[in-house]
């Protein structure tokens, strides 16, 4: 089995951005509660500097091992990610938690789009076939006839936006970079935040709950999500990758379900859909691999400050470095 992981790491590719893709979803709520109470440029501003630093402060020698291209493919891909943060922030004020969710689920239709237009990268007909699936998955799940303003308008700005950081990631993520180009993305979105929310002035989060969902989205949603998806990319497709975060809304609802929420036909056959497309998604086009596959030493660091100890049974399943820490867990 572990010998098998270690030939195959899109496997453990894969099982790493279902695991970022849960994080997201969990903490969805979490976020529009936050954005009622507080600014949310001052929101984003916290929630992407604390993350940031804390990469830095974990890993420093990450970012002065990036050489000058790599700095500026971070500081780009983390503009393209803070004009998708503040739309979609500024999105899910007037927007339901279910249709955001569906909204930026359409990133799984904008990559491969992007990817053609920009990279002259044609989809195969198994991909096509895939963003179909996952697309009336999500559909059915979330899309509850809403009416369509200007929050909605934004949300598919953000996902149209994310989808174009998917893609870049795909063409300038490596595992010896994927750490510090996380970490220059997050202080890039951080302190364009800051610059974005300074004529209004920039405050501190007013109560500990506010306090705590930054933290929360910080950490979890943020630092350790972030060096996984930059990780992940450098062994999957852009197109791929895409396929996989639209189960984002798959564990919105299955985290709501265990809060109490009713579970409708439409949301158990729109998750099927989803994991069917990841199915049919398997199965195309790949990329040149190493034939060992390691989980880097930099994602060992992250996992002692998260406390993500999901990272521990990949770990132990593929024979990578073993990661210990705190056993804790929340985006």
């Amino acid at each position: 089995m572990a010998n098998a992981l270690r030939r195959r790491p899109r496997v453990v590719a894969v099982l790493l951005l279902l695991m970022a893709s849960a994080i997201w979803g969990s903490t969805f709520v979490v976020v529009k509660q936050a954005i009622s109470q507080t600014s949310v440029l001052d929101f984003l501003a916290w929630r992407f500097i604390l993350a940031g630093l804390l990469l830095a402060a974990v890993r420093p020698r990450a970012l002065v091992r990036l050489g000058r291209r790599s700095w500026r493919h971070g500081v780009l891909l983390g503009v393209v990610l803070a004009l998708g943060y503040m739309a979609q922030t500024f999105g899910l004020r007037s927007t339901p938690a279910a249709v955001s969710g569906f909204l930026i689920g359409l990133q799984v239709v904008f990559t491969p789009v992007i990817g053609w237009m920009l990279l002259r990268h044609r989809p195969h007909g198994r991909t096509w076939a895939a963003v179909l699936v996952a697309t009336t998955g999500l559909a059915l799940m979330t899309l509850r006839g809403a009416s369509f303003g200007v929050g909605e308008g934004l949300t598919i700005v953000s996902s149209a936006v994310f989808a174009l950081q998917i893609v870049g990631l795909e063409q300038w993520a490596s595992v010896e970079n994927a750490y510090g180009l996380a970490t220059v993305q997050l202080l890039t979105i951080g302190a364009l935040s800051l610059v974005a929310g300074a004529p209004g002035g920039i405050g501190l989060p007013p109560t500990p709950s506010i306090w705590a969902a930054v933290v929360l989205t910080a950490v979890a949603a943020t630092a350790f999500a972030f060096v996984v998806q930059s990780w992940a990319q450098s062994h999957l497709s852009a197109t791929s990758a895409a396929v996989v975060f639209a189960t984002e809304p798959v564990f919105a609802g299955l985290f709501a379900w265990m809060s109490g929420e009713h579970m409708s036909w439409a949301l158990l056959v729109g998750g099927a859909l989803v994991v069917l497309a990841m199915l049919v998604m398997g199965g195309g086009s790949r990329r040149a691999l190493p034939s060992a596959l390691h989980v880097p030493v930099e994602l060992q660091g992250v996992a002692e400050v998260t406390g993500a100890v999901e990272l521990q049974g990949v770990a132990e399943v593929t024979g990578a470095v073993e990661l210990t820490g705190p056993r804790s867990r929340t985006t």
